[in-house]
Parts: structure tokens; sequence; C-alpha cells
């Protein structure tokens, strides 16, 4: 019983071990991607673009707006952002498409028509 305890403690402590080898080798992959121009993420959020890096002071000059500089610690910038590719809305031809369904046999509704209706759904929210 003992020999397992031990087993496991030493177990334990090797994947412990392992788990921060691994993660000093992330992070040193991630710093060595680190250049002027490239888009990042601080740890407490801040998102800006990398202007200038001291190696020798570990610090980091972040543009987060055109004109706003931040000062950073270079552990401090976490993750590199990728650019994410935006999609253009497909625009109909006609506006048949973006008109309500609702209208019964094409013609628009009239006024009192839309108070009767509103009033209606006033009552469904009461209820």
């Amino acid at each position: 019983m003992t020999i397992l305890l031990f087993v496991m403690l030493g177990l334990f402590i090797f994947m412990m071990f392992r788990r921060n080898k691994k993660a000093k080798s992330q992070q040193a992959t991630l710093q060595s991607q680190f250049a002027p121009g490239v888009e990042v993420m601080t740890s407490f959020g801040l998102f800006g673009r990398i202007i200038s890096m001291n190696d020798e002071e570990n610090k980091v000059e972040l543009e987060l707006s055109p004109g706003n500089i931040a000062t950073v610690h270079r552990q401090a910038v976490t993750k590199i952002v990728e650019p994410v590719a935006v999609e253009t809305a497909q625009v109909p031809d006609d506006a048949s498409s973006i008109t309500s369904a609702d209208t019964s046999a094409g013609r628009p509704e009239t006024a009192d028509e839309t108070l009767r209706r509103l009033e209606g759904e006033g009552k469904k929210d009461n209820q």
C-alpha cells in the first residue's frame, strides 16, 4: 500500500513538471513570433498592434488605436490575434424578400388594422 502511494506521488510530480515545461515552450514559441506590426492581446484584455520591443527591459509598446500607445511587460502579451475574414451580406435584387409576409393579399396594412394588431400583442404580453 505504501509503495502504491509513493508511485502515485511520483506520477503526480512528473505530470506537474511536464505540464510546466510544456507551458514554457508554448510561451517561448509565442514570444518568438512577436514582431512589429503583429496584432496581439494582453493578459488583461487590451488589444493592440506591436510598435516596438525592448528585449533588455522586457517592454513592448502597443498601439491601441491611432495615436494611443501603451507600454506593457513582454509577458503580459499572451495571444496573437488572427484577422477575422469579414463576409459580405447578400443584398436581394428586389424588395420582395424583405417585406413582411403578414400582409393579406399583398395590400398594405391600414392604420386601424395596425392599431388592432399592436393592441392584441400587448394583451398577449400581459397574460
